[in-house]
């Protein structure tokens, strides 16, 4: 194209900026730049980031955030193995409740320090990572431990941190939790409340690895993708497709750890090698260690009914350290109607189930900002509830004076596969079925992916008529209630039960079920409010039959011999309405979430051959109840 000649006098006359015309860029200029700064000069926040040093000389990786100007402030810390530089860069933003995760932003707000840290051997800090870290003690000869690295992390922070009042609380979940209650053994002085969240207490018992002796499969990528390159390898690649398939041909859990590589992974061998509960699992529970401290530090312990990773956690260390409580002021606990970690997140919802409102945000701002406040900005005393829980059915917060409220009541299993609050006429009477390790019974609908946050997160609330007409699952349903039926507890099974083979897993499942009624939901396209005939697992829970004697004590079960199974599920507040019916559903698998057990006793079910996996015949006996925490 050609130019006008006055276009080109004036392009002839053209001054470039100074900058530009000493640094002038070509088409071969390298585009590429060393880093961009996010925090521009109007941030209303300022970070730092510190390599925080420990006893032992190791650094951690901390992130610092607090608004523009201020001054005596109290800092909120959580210790993680899940990237403290993520947890401050929610948003790219120049506001901090942007950058922030949600739960924080009240807290930072109000002029809060919020710290962000990794825990050793993990992401930017540096040192050696040990799962769940043992305390200094028998079983780590060390002297360093997630107490102590919490304790130099809080002292570091008083004295350098100037903008600091010199009190310190920390919060988090899961892992976090764990870390929380950890800080709590031998605590800094500086330390004045604290709030662990479905805390990692007893892996063994019912936490993370095992519950009450079964192995959770779903853990196998998690301790892969945490023991890899410092947690930064991004997760396993075993393909998309169906775990239920994936696991069931693989043949055993230790064959599947083959298969992928797996097997000789530190924690998975520490799992595979120590599968019954020994002193290496015993001796490493949370609850144990903290009922010999005394209590030093105000503790608001928060669970979500349906935790589908952390339910035995918190309820376990209230009924360790509840005792020590001698004013009833120290210690609380609150099961909210939450996934693990909902207390987090948005709380309008869960799976089917839609509460009034955001009840985890209600939590955070009515309940656990004013705590942290009275013990850390000397607000007045908010006269935190000793127990606060969410009554799900009815949809409403209670406030209790202990915990639990209910008193035990049995409903029976009896004939015609009906539940009653009366005994069964003939408790030797009972209900078969087989069960076959070739055909185990899903725990959520296929196809399955565990790594599906969509299908893992809200399982526990998952409708249970996808699997209640199997043969191989016993549904025992009461009359329709034409009361309510409130229960404030962890119902307790004892399950009267003999098995063909020399081993045997048992499910129980606590079940409200919804009338045949419609609601208005379907009708005007509300997605996830039509509950017509649903069935709402209330506590689901499994034992492995090895350990019926007692949990260290593995033996092979005697055919045919009845024997007393007697184990809790789930705490909960939960009131099955009038015109609802309770259902429990018996059964002996929840696969793959759970390994398979073969039903033929071998000395590690881990190492199971194919020849081992047995049908065997499954005898429940109506002598059989589950003890509801009735509250009146």
């Amino acid at each position: 194209m050609k130019l006008h000649p006055l276009m080109l006098a004036l392009a002839a006359t053209a001054v470039l900026p100074a900058a530009y015309a000493a640094d002038a860029v070509t088409p071969m200029t390298p585009d590429g730049v060393a880093s961009y700064q996010k925090i521009r000069p109007e941030a209303d926040f300022i970070k730092r980031v510190e390599m925080v040093p420990m006893r032992d000389g190791t650094k951690l990786y901390t992130v610092i955030l607090m608004k523009k100007g201020t001054t005596n402030a109290p800092i909120l810390l959580s210790r993680s193995p899940y990237d403290a530089k993520g947890d401050a860069e929610r948003t790219g933003s120049q506001h901090i409740r942007d950058i922030v995760p949600v739960m924080d932003v009240e807290f930072v707000e109000d002029n809060y320090i919020r710290v962000y840290q990794d825990i050793r051997g993990m992401h930017n800090s540096e040192g050696e990572y040990v799962t769940n870290r043992p305390l200094a003690g028998p079983q780590n000869d060390t002297g360093i431990d997630e107490s102590t690295d919490a304790y130099d992390t809080i002292d570091w922070l008083v004295k350098h941190v100037p903008e600091s009042n010199g009190k310190v609380g920390i919060v988090g979940s899961s892992y976090l939790g764990f870390t929380t209650l950890m800080a709590e053994i031998h605590p800094h002085p500086a330390l004045k409340a604290a709030v662990p969240q479905s805390p990692m207490v007893d892996g063994w018992m019912g936490d993370d690895w095992f519950h009450n002796g079964a192995f959770r499969n779903v853990n196998i990528g998690y301790t892969v993708m945490q023991g890899t390159a410092k947690a930064e390898s991004g997760g396993i690649a075993v393909g998309a497709g169906d775990d239920y398939s994936r696991f069931l041909e693989a043949g055993s859990t230790g064959d599947y750890l083959k298969k992928w590589g797996f097997e000789n992974y530190p924690f998975i061998r520490k799992m595979t090698e120590n599968p019954a509960y020994t002193d290496f699992w015993s001796l490493q529970a949370v609850d144990k260690i903290m009922a010999k401290e005394p209590l030093k530090v105000p503790t608001m312990l928060v669970v979500g009914q349906w935790d589908q990773e952390d339910s035995y956690g918190a309820p376990a260390v209230y009924n360790a350290i509840e005792p020590k409580d001698k004013h009833n002021n120290m210690v609380s606990l609150v099961i909210g109607p939450w996934r693990h970690s909902g207390v987090n997140h948005y709380g309008y919802k869960l799976g089917a189930l839609t509460f009034t409102g955001d009840t985890a945000h209600e939590f955070r701002v009515k309940y656990m900002k004013p705590f942290f406040d009275h013990y850390l900005k000397g607000a007045p005393d908010p006269k935190t509830p000793p127990v606060l829980t969410y009554a799900t059915g009815e949809n409403h917060w209670n406030v209790s004076p202990k915990w639990p409220m209910g008193k035990a009541e049995k409903i029976y299993m009896t004939d015609n596969m009906g539940l009653s609050f009366k005994p069964a006429a003939n408790e030797n009477a009972h209900d078969d079925y087989v069960s076959d390790p070739a055909k185990p019974v899903p725990f959520i609908p296929r196809p399955i992916n565990m790594s599906d946050s969509h299908q893992w997160k809200p399982w526990l609330v998952h409708d249970q008529r996808f699997v209640s007409s199997r043969p191989d699952v016993l549904v025992y349903t009461s009359d329709v209630l034409d009361k309510p039926v409130h229960i404030m507890g962890a119902p307790m099974v004892n399950l009267f039960a003999a098995t063909s083979g020399t081993d045997a897993d048992w499910v129980v499942k606590l079940v409200d079920v919804y009338p045949n009624t419609t609601s208005e939901g379907a009708s005007q396209g509300y997605v996830g409010q039509e509950m017509t005939g649903f069935e709402l697992p209330i506590g689901i829970e499994i034992f492995r039959g090895r350990y019926v004697k007692g949990f260290d004590k593995p033996e092979a079960l005697t055919p045919g011999k009845v024997e007393h199974y007697h184990f809790g599920l789930p705490n909960v507040d939960h009131v099955f309405l009038p015109g609802h019916k309770i259902m429990v559903q018996v059964q002996s698998s929840l696969f793959p979430l759970y390994d398979r057990n073969p039903q033929t006793y071998v000395d590690n079910i881990f190492f199971a051959k194919k020849g081992d996996y047995q049908k065997a015949t499954m005898s429940v006996f109506h002598s059989s109840n589950i003890e509801l925490p009735i509250a009146k």
